[in-house]
């Protein structure tokens, strides 16, 4: 009877430490999740400040061009 007890001991205590590390497991993906969504975000804003920065020098390549 002493092993019945240790036995449902045991599995409640990893079952415990398997919902908290999921827990976790969950909080660093959302984290992780935000932080790629804030580099799309600036990564856009340099792509746009990369093109109104290209629309003078391809205007000037234009006409030396000619």
């Amino acid at each position: 009877m002493p092993w019945l007890f240790l036995f449902v001991a045991l599995s409640t205590a990893a079952i415990l430490l398997l919902g908290t590390l999921a827990v976790r497991v969950f909080l660093e993906a959302r984290r992780l999740g935000l932080q790629v969504d804030e580099s799309a975000r600036r990564f856009a804003a340099a792509a746009e400040a990369l093109e109104r920065a290209a629309v003078p020098v391809a205007e000037h390549a234009g006409r030396a061009g000619r």
